[in-house]
């Protein structure tokens, strides 16, 4: 008797450990799919249970659902993650009646709070209904016998899921027996704890979402100001964990060694979303400036009526001076004075499209162009709304006509990328969890350069971190093909990747990451998900 005495004890201390073990697994479990079904697989385990289902309160807090069955003897999985659906309907704690639905086992065990623990469900049946049972084995060919039901209560005391057991098995016969009290103390302190470790998960769950919905806030803000930079803000993040996951994938080269836990890409996932959250504080006629001489409306229109102004007094000048040879009629000279009118006013039409085409910014200013924008602003003159006679174009509209590359001028190049110091700022000023602590660092990167010349701290390949660089990739391969940009539509894949690769031999991106990045073809699921099909052309190898 002893010795039995003492494999009991021994027994019931080893599922002690067990239950120990699960209740800190539990904790560490971040998905709640995976969380639920830990929790029934870890209840069949200290309990030698056969089958076993988990319900799960509604937010209605009047209906129970199904949400994961096992029964080994039969081989059957559903739910959870075995990707095989429930076919159960909910288990109502109200009947239509409106009174507390006490005949259902699962039900009585919810509204209560109580564990219910059958030795037989063909000998019990009077407090019970467990007709269903009785049609699930007649249909299966199964004999359900021994139930134990409990319920899941959070720290509050309200039920959040119920977790059934059924069919006992002595550990050695396999034998079904009666749940036992000591199983019936386990599979309770089991309960709570995983109601406990689910509302905790449910709860973080919750702030998350809040967390991301003000995100998404902050991103919807950038977008009523600009459409451009708001889907940037929504394409970037995914690129970034395309690429991170075709890194986490790679297992040679110099990233054979970079792995993504679930923390690690929710951290990236956020950072990701985050990464632009400072041009919420960049004037939008910066952001959207979609050719030189735009600010709050494009100036273009402004000078096309002074060279309207310009050839209207060419035109004027030359009927003036036809008008002074009336007297001695000279029909050769009024034709040269009309003559050398239209050559001007032909010279101003000339000058007013390559302004235009100046204007546009998509193509580099050569140095010879910079000179005709200069000499066409200073050697006209016209007579301003003041009957002043002036320049024919402003100093700022010159400077403006004048940059070499893109629409922006020095001044609001700073002031665009100042976007990446407020970002920072704004970061580094939020209290971030242990698990997000990265996201500044990862965030801010994204305008730096391998070789140290980026902004805004000048940081080096070696001082950055591989998330960071992910980043940089995503941030220029989006800009590079987005088809939404004001001044600019979106390029092919073909020239996308060949000014990658140039920006991998100049060393601003990282040639490791480029490497993944051009091998699995990761250019090209994102091109089909965001692209146009005319983008979509071959990438030479």
């Amino acid at each position: 008797m002893q010795n039995n005495a003492f494999n009991t004890v021994q027994g019931l201390l080893r599922r002690l450990e067990q239950l120990n073990a699960i209740g800190a697994s539990l904790s560490g479990e971040r998905d709640i799919t995976r969380l639920l079904e830990q929790i029934l697989l870890a209840a069949k385990t200290i309990t030698h249970a056969d089958g076993g289902t988990l319900y799960r309160m509604l937010e209605d807090g009047q209906t129970l659902r199904f949400e994961i069955l096992r029964t080994d003897s039969l081989q059957i999985v559903m739910g959870g993650t075995s990707g095989q659906p429930m076919d159960f309907p909910d288990v109502k704690l109200v009947t239509e009646a409106g009174q507390p639905n006490d005949h259902l086992v699962a039900a009585y065990a919810a509204i209560h709070g109580v564990t219910v623990n059958v030795e037989d469900v063909y000998s019990q049946t009077d407090a019970f209904d467990f007709s269903g049972t009785h049609v699930f084995d007649a249909r299966i060919g199964y004999r359900s016998k021994s139930f134990l039901t409990v319920p899941m209560r959070d720290h509050d005391g309200k039920t959040i899921g119920v977790l059934q057991l059924i069919n006992a098995q002595a550990p050695d016969s396999h034998a079904v027996q009666a749940f036992s009290d000591a199983d019936q103390r386990l599979v309770e302190s089991l309960a709570s704890q995983a109601a406990i470790a689910l509302s905790n998960r449910m709860l973080v769950t919750q702030l998350e979402a809040l967390f991301e919905s003000f995100i998404g806030l902050i991103n919807l803000a950038i977008d009523e100001k600009s459409p451009y930079t708001g889907k940037h803000c929504q394409r970037v993040p995914v690129l970034t964990m395309m690429l991170a996951e075709a890194v986490d994938r790679t297992t040679t080269g110099p990233l054979a060694d970079f792995h993504l836990s679930d923390k690690d890409r929710y951290e990236l996932k956020i950072a990701g979303l985050l990464h632009d959250c400072g041009k919420v504080t960049t004037p939008v006629h910066v952001v959207d400036k979609a050719t030189k001489l735009h600010t709050l409306y494009d100036r273009m229109g402004v000078i096309d009526t002074r060279f309207e102004v310009l050839k209207r007094d060419e035109e004027i000048a030359a009927l003036r001076q036809q008008l002074d040879l009336r007297a001695p009629l000279d029909v050769h000279a009024e034709t040269d004075l009309m003559a050398r009118c239209r050559a001007r006013q032909a010279a101003v039409d000339d000058d007013r499209d390559f302004l235009h085409r100046a204007n546009m910014g998509s193509e580099g200013m050569s140095d010879a162009d910079v000179a005709r924008v200069n000499a066409i602003g200073t050697s006209n003159q016209w007579r301003n709304p003041d009957s002043v006679q002036a320049n024919f174009l402003s100093a700022d509209e010159m400077e403006n006509l004048c940059i070499h590359k893109g629409t922006l001028t020095a001044a609001e190049r700073e002031i665009v990328n100042h976007h990446i110091v407020a970002t920072i700022k704004m970061l580094e000023k939020l209290p971030w969890p242990q698990h997000l602590k990265n996201v500044p660092e990862f965030a801010a990167g994204h305008h730096e350069r391998m070789d140290g010349r980026g902004y805004p701290k000048g940081l080096t390949r070696q001082q950055m971190s591989v998330q960071a660089r992910i980043m940089g990739i995503a941030d220029i391969f989006e800009a590079l093909t987005a088809r939404d940009r004001p001044y600019k539509s979106g390029m092919k894949l073909s020239q996308a990747m060949r000014i990658l690769k140039e920006f991998r031999d100049d060393g601003h991106i990282d040639p490791d990451l480029h490497d993944v990045f051009v091998q699995q073809q990761v250019y090209r699921r994102y091109g089909e998900q965001f692209l146009n099909a005319e983008q979509l052309d071959e990438v030479p190898c």
